[in-house]
């Protein structure tokens, strides 16, 4: 990932994003996109008027406002607090995360809450580990304090995104309901106790596979916050989008068709 900090945009995988949370991002002057895709990359995404009243092919994910125990329903419940009396989830110095050897961990059962396959995932894992304004939270066992899980958070202006959230394989098991107890920990704190705006999970998912967004709107109430998106490509990009759309349904290539996913979405077609 390279920064272009004077703008607010990161540069990823060849695509030009904001760098902060959706409602702080605006409507890009033809100049801005311009000098962006002048240092490179093949299209920039836009997302603006965050939360609009309006019903678009685009939004992010976010809670509001906190759920307490008492407001959720018996079975819900249950599960939170078993979580809560087998886990202890703390913030922590992003230290912990290196020192508990992360990496040999890993598995691709990780990727229940990602698009991404691993080395993305790891990418993502170090980026998120250098940056400013990011919190770390950390899952241990209760009776023997193994490290079982983490969750990186950016936050800024009174919000925060859920970057990355995720329970070692051996802990996912259904009947220890970690990843209950995770959201609820943050969304405790963020919405509980410090009162913050909104909590997001991030943009809808362009490829469609994970099953977080589904996941947290039946378990924790998130709802979806619209948006406007514009996509501005490299000039040959706008061609070659344009020829391969008519295609997108039968295209193969996972990239690919992620790109015409998104030009479906910003078009109001998907």
């Amino acid at each position: 990932m390279q920064s272009l900090d004077r703008w607010n945009y990161y540069l990823y995988r060849n695509a030009w994003r904001f760098d902060g949370l959706p409602h702080e991002e605006q409507k890009l002057s033809i100049e801005s996109y311009t000098n962006l895709l002048r240092d490179g990359g093949l299209f920039v995404r836009n997302t603006y008027d965050f939360d609009c009243e309006k019903e678009t092919g685009f939004w992010y994910l976010i809670k509001d406002s906190f759920t307490s125990l008492e407001e959720m329903p018996s079975k819900k419940k249950l599960k939170i607090k078993k979580a809560l009396s087998l886990f202890d989830f703390q913030l922590v110095d992003k230290k912990v995360l290196y020192d508990n050897g992360f990496v040999n961990h890993y598995d691709n059962s990780l990727t229940l809450h990602h698009e991404k396959n691993k080395q993305d995932f790891m990418d993502d894992f170090f980026y998120y580990l250098e940056q400013e304004n990011c919190e770390y939270w950390a899952c241990f066992t209760k009776d023997t304090h193994e490290f079982a899980g983490f969750a990186i958070n950016y936050v800024s202006d009174n919000a925060c995104d859920y970057k990355i959230t995720c329970i070692l394989p051996k802990y996912q098991a259904n009947a220890l309901h970690t990843y209950y107890g995770l959201f609820y920990a943050m969304n405790g704190y963020y919405l509980g106790q410090r009162h913050f705006k909104y909590v997001t999970d991030g943009s809808r998912t362009i490829t469609e596979h994970s099953g977080i967004q589904d996941y947290l709107i039946q378990n924790f109430n998130f709802r979806k916050a619209y948006c406007q998106l514009e996509i501005h490509y490299q000039w040959w990009m706008k061609i070659a989008v344009r020829m391969l759309y008519p295609f997108r349904n039968i295209i193969k290539s996972p990239r690919v068709k992620a790109v015409l996913n998104m030009e479906a979405m910003r078009r109001g077609e998907k």
